[in-house]
């Protein structure tokens, strides 16, 4: 026996569960979540078996109605502890009662308070990459795949949403109580079982697409993303059928960590895009693209976490090209690499955790969290495409997608089928050194356009005098106006500072990319005129994306830094756990510089 996935105790030679039936209790008043898994084996089974656990009371495990032998292992900082079955011969269903903690890495509760209605609590889950444990006794890891059914029991006046499709609705087992239906008929990786509750409404986009959010923000939600269905038909001509039935979204409260998060049939987003010009929709788009490059063919392990992003990157400006056209595209591969250089430079360009193909054997992936998948992934794929000619690409990512959907891979799986398919193309491109070398290499694309050359050259113009004028900057998208600003100095004088205020309304953007960008300059200037609006968005906004750059710039000054501090004591209550580590591992950089 030996585990595979170096953040799970999974051992692929146990027996292997093929279900999961759930049925889930949720009390707001001890933030807990409690009830029964059942695990529903592959075959008759018998032995050990290995599940993940982390901080979960488990109150009885049986077979048959039988009490199963198990044990709990000792706790790890980053696998949580072992509960190790002893199954008696013949045994095809495991059932475990349990409940969480109210400090679940899994879970996130909220006050009314933090909530846009300020009358109910919120809670929503966030398991990837490791902690669905947190929510369940099961095999945490990509490679175990599994459907599931569920039955959330909640609060009467609230609204379960799951990653699921919904079977219904019927009333609860005790007072003032629903219980929600649902079924996940697709094998998927544990970490994308989700879990929303809250005073939520819907509204119909198209027939498979739906968003869902707090009624004071639906109707926002509605309007930013109407053009869905656009984008899914867009995405099917490039890279095959929809599988998932439906494509429902969930906007959460403003502390959720991440842009979105991929849940099938139920994408999380951050309310951050609901910018009141479209501008943002490019996160939709990466989310639904997950739909293939991510959930239909999935990581095996976080080691080669790059096959979900970065072929998830490519595809998504695959689609921004198909649907506003290249100089689109060449924007986002713009902004996007200022995000991996960031990456670059917190690392160190001889980093191992600069390759693609990673070995975080002992290491928690949550720290390591970054845009190298992502961006360098993209790029290789983008290298691959080029190389190979579009043509044949699709054809090859079409192949790709159809023979391992509904599973999940490694890195060398990968190459044996590109090897497989397109023979030659490995070598010419370098895909060895690309997959398993630090940095970046010699070959990587560029993508170019007038527009992004023009733009590059007025940032870098500004040290000389140089500004846009209002004739040039009236026409600007605001993808353009974020790459003229990511191409400035800082920190800046505070008369340049007041200009760029003044003539871009930058502290009243709404558009959050721009308005961090912003604080981010303003920030590491010690420019006050921004500070209240920076406090606001610190207070109240827990995506990563944007505290990690915000902190960081506040490390410029005593002043600065003190600041910091006094922000993050008021707003720590409020951030999910991931967000905490970003701002205090942003704020230790202080006292080492």
């Amino acid at each position: 026996m030996a585990r595979t996935d170096p953040h799970s105790y999974f051992d692929p030679d146990q027996p292997r569960t093929a279900a999961l039936k759930i049925a889930w209790n949720v009390d707001f008043e001890s933030r807990r979540v409690s009830g029964r898994v059942t695990l529903i084996l592959a075959g008759p089974s018998q032995g050990p078996m290995d599940l993940d656990t982390r901080d979960l009371t488990i109150r009885s495990v049986t077979a048959g109605g039988e009490p199963v032998p198990h044990e709990l292992g000792e706790p790890d900082a980053v696998l949580g502890r072992r509960l190790r079955l002893h199954l008696p011969p013949g045994t095809r269903n495991v059932a475990l009662e349990y409940e969480t903690s109210p400090d679940a890495t899994a879970l996130q509760w909220l006050g009314p308070e933090q909530t846009a209605g300020k009358v109910h609590p919120f809670m929503f889950s966030q398991c990837q990459p490791h902690h669905a444990r947190a929510l369940a006794p099961l095999q945490d890891s990509p490679g175990a795949r599994v459907p599931y059914q569920a039955e959330v029991t909640v609060p009467e006046d609230l609204t379960a949403v799951m990653s699921a499709g919904s079977s219904g609705v019927q009333p609860g087992p005790g007072p003032r109580s629903r219980t929600f239906l649902f079924d996940m008929p697709q094998p998927i990786p544990t970490y994308l079982i989700a879990l929303a509750v809250g005073n939520l409404a819907s509204r119909d986009l198209s027939p498979r697409t739906r968003i869902w959010a707090e009624p004071e923000t639906v109707e926002k939600a509605a309007w930013e993303f109407a053009g869905i269905e656009d984008m899914i038909v867009t995405a099917e001509a490039l890279f095959g059928p929809y599988e998932w039935d439906r494509y429902d979204m969930l906007v959460l409260p403003p502390a959720f960590p991440y842009g979105g998060m991929e849940n099938p049939r139920l994408t999380f987003l951050t309310p951050t895009l609901l910018a009141g010009d479209r501008s943002l929709v490019n996160v939709v788009v990466h989310e639904l693209s997950h739909s293939w490059t991510g959930n239909l063919v999935t990581n095996a392990t976080v080691n080669d976490f790059w096959l979900n992003e970065g072929f998830t990157v490519w595809a998504e400006r695959r689609v921004l090209e198909a649907l506003h056209g290249p100089e689109r595209a060449a924007m986002s591969w713009a902004i996007g690499k200022v995000g991996l250089d960031d990456a670059f430079s917190r690392f160190g360009p001889s980093s191992p955790f600069t390759r693609l193909k990673t070995d975080l054997w002992g290491v928690d992936p949550d720290s390591m969290y970054s845009e190298v998948p992502y961006e360098k992934g993209a790029r290789f794929v983008a290298l691959m495409e080029q190389t190979a000619g579009r043509e044949s690409w699709d054809r090859f990512v079409r192949a790709y997608i159809a023979r391992f959907r509904f599973t999940s891979i490694t890195s060398e799986q990968f190459l044996a089928f590109l090897d497989e398919a397109m023979p030659g193309l490995s070598a010419k491109v370098g895909a060895q050194e690309w997959i398993y070398s630090e940095g970046m290499p010699a070959n990587c694309p560029v993508f170019r356009s007038a527009a992004l050359e023009s733009l590059k050259a007025l940032s870098a113009g500004w040290s000389s005098g140089q500004r846009p004028s209002e004739g040039v900057r009236a026409n600007w998208s605001p993808d353009e106006t974020l790459i003229y600003l990511q191409g400035l100095p800082r920190p800046l004088p505070g008369t340049d500072c007041a200009w760029l205020d003044q003539t871009f309304g930058l502290t009243g953007r709404g558009n959050y990319e721009i308005l961090v960008e912003w604080l981010t300059i303003a920030a590491s200037s010690g420019y006050e005129p921004a500070f209240a609006r920076l406090g606001e968005v610190l207070s109240h906004v827990g995506r990563m994306k944007y505290l990690r750059p915000l902190y960081k710039a506040l490390g410029a000054t005593p002043k600065t830094r003190a600041l910091a501090r006094d922000i993050y004591a008021v707003a720590r209550p409020s951030y999910h756990p991931l967000s905490r580590m970003v701002a205090e591992e942003a704020m230790a950089s202080y006292a080492a510089g």
